[in-house]
């Protein structure tokens, strides 16, 4: 059989509406319309979570209502291909049954109704969970991953599920799964950034990304394990969280969804809230951990560390909004703290791929066969896989080439940059360090590779050739090897009209007064202007 023939199956519906490249047709059903209480159409979109759960809960707007909204926003802008599933007809449904409760009085979750978007490569019992990746597109989970079964429980309403970098391995989210060129064999569907369409969301949680930045969700779940809640959201300019996994799979781990999620590393990967606002990932953390709210910090006489390898070799348009960024928390009272994380690059280097490319041999047929998938080999997802930067990633897995690393790694390695963290936090007194999320803004699309090279400038000079994967994750990944938390925070535009991510990393545990802080900054620099689509 053709395998391009045979993607146009890739997304079959059942009950659901998806979309693909291959269908030939993205048309929806229209699904009907409710009451839009006081909220117009417009004020609807514009809502972020915390406002719409207490819309929802004052009954001052409809669950159905704000649903049908949504879904008929989804479709208007379907063109960015954000999502892989669309579950109308449940979401609809689910909408539909809070409202009844509400209405008979019943007591209401903490998130009463709120409609979110989930990844694609987390578990979903009512919906497909295919990873993006030919060999699991009629994969269906048994049960929800447990992150986002707590959501549920508190009222959340699954829209649907998000496009992805193929198997969350790449930060661009140019999936050739969605489509392939026959002839030219370039990638025909790509995820597209809603601030400029001709370059990437980031990813790999870039559908999630979309969603939020394009007014059809006002939260939803990613996963990272290099940075892929936070990339992402610094190129949308929305707001992207990870949280604690310290020693990965037990002691320090925040969120424990083991055998839930696609995985990549069992000591880095973890779901991670993404909205628009910092409330909204504080939010969504406090169902997933249990635990109360955390209100915004003051930021007078807060000490936030600067390590300037984190700074170096900034685009210029980074660079100057960052610096403005900088310059309002100290205006509102944060003192920084001018101290390098001395050898921090180099020793994270020593670690990242070594970890990324090493567990996955196990790792994927453990979560193949616990779940029940079609297929229980790394070697049968590989060769399915459609992107070419992931088939590179598949054949570094297939032959082990950072096996031998590994123990070391585990043992000495990724200890000592725990340590070099956790003492810069202690010996310079500061609750967290501060930088741009991403060097540069969002880069362009590129439908040949998936990922290969890029160029921006720095100091007027411009820089040529650079990786796309390992410049984009340069600030992001560090914090993933060492466990600890992190936040990226909208910070404002470039003068092209891109968003610019900051990042503030934290103690391992440090999570709500991590979120505080970042709620805090959050209230200082505002929020950025929708896109135009």
């Amino acid at each position: 059989m053709n395998p391009s023939l045979s993607r146009r199956n890739f997304f079959k519906t059942s009950g659901v509406v998806s979309t693909s490249a291959l269908l030939g047709s993205t048309s929806l059903v229209g699904c009907g319309s409710g009451s839009t209480a006081d909220l117009s159409t417009a004020e609807q979109i514009a809502l972020t979570a915390t406002q719409a759960v207490a819309a929802l809960k004052s009954g001052r707007l409809s669950a159905t209502s704000y649903v049908t909204t949504l879904i008929a926003r989804a479709k208007t802008v379907s063109d960015l291909n954000a999502m892989i599933t669309l579950d109308e007809v449940g979401a609809l449904a689910a909408a539909k049954q809070f409202d009844v409760d509400r209405a008979a009085g019943k007591t209401l979750g903490a998130l009463a109704g709120l409609p979110i978007v989930v990844k694609d490569n987390i578990n979903t019992k009512g919906m497909k969970t295919t990873g993006g990746t030919y060999s699991l597109r009629n994969f269906q989970p048994s049960s929800n991953a447990p992150s986002l079964q707590k959501l549920i429980d508190a009222g959340a309403i699954v829209l649907g599920k998000t496009n992805l970098h193929e198997w969350a391995f790449g930060i661009t989210s140019t999936n050739f799964t969605l489509g392939i060129d026959p002839i030219s064999k370039y990638a025909t569907r790509p995820c597209k950034n809603p601030y400029d369409t001709s370059r990437i969301p980031g990813g790999s949680s870039g559908g999630t990304a979309v969603a939020l930045a394009a007014r059809f969700a006002p939260a939803g779940l990613g996963t990272d394990t290099g940075g892929s809640t936070r990339v992402p959201a610094s190129f949308c300019g929305v707001a992207g969280f990870r949280p604690s996994v310290g020693d990965g799979v037990g002691q320090g781990r925040r969120y424990v969804d083991t055998n839930a999620v696609l995985p990549i590393s069992t000591t880095r990967d973890t779901i991670g809230p993404m909205a628009r606002t910092v409330a909204d990932l504080a939010l969504l953390d406090a169902v997933i951990y249990d635990s109360v709210t955390p209100t915004a910090r003051s930021l007078k006489g807060l000490k936030i560390g600067i390590p300037s390898s984190f700074w170096a070799e900034l685009d210029d348009s980074v660079a100057t909004v960052a610096t403005v960024a900088k310059q309002k928390l100290a205006d509102a009272g944060v003192v920084f703290v001018e101290a390098d994380l001395d050898g921090v690059m180099t020793l994270n280097g020593d670690i990242s791929f070594q970890i990324a490319l090493h567990e996955p041999v196990a790792a994927i047929p453990a979560y193949l066969v616990a779940n029940g998938a079609p297929v229980t080999t790394v070697q049968a997802v590989s060769d399915q896989v459609a992107s070419p930067d992931v088939q590179g990633a598949f054949s570094a897995i297939l032959g082990d080439v950072y096996g031998s690393a590994y123990a070391e790694v585990i043992a000495t390695k990724r200890p000592a940059l725990q340590k070099l963290y956790a003492d810069y936090f202690t010996n310079n007194g500061v609750e967290a360090v501060l930088f741009p999320t991403t060097i540069l803004p969002a880069p362009g699309i590129d439908v040949v590779n998936g990922s290969s090279t890029l160029s921006y400038t720095v100091n007027d000079v411009t820089q040529t050739g650079k990786n796309t994967f390992s410049t984009c994750i340069r600030n992001t990944d560090p914090c993933t090897n060492a466990g600890i938390p992190s936040v990226s925070i909208p910070a404002g535009l470039t003068t092209s009209g891109l968003p610019v991510g900051m990042q503030i990393d934290g103690p391992l545990g440090s999570d709500a007064n991590l979120l505080s802080i970042a709620m805090g900054m959050e209230e200082v620099w505002g929020s950025l202007t929708a896109p135009t689509i």
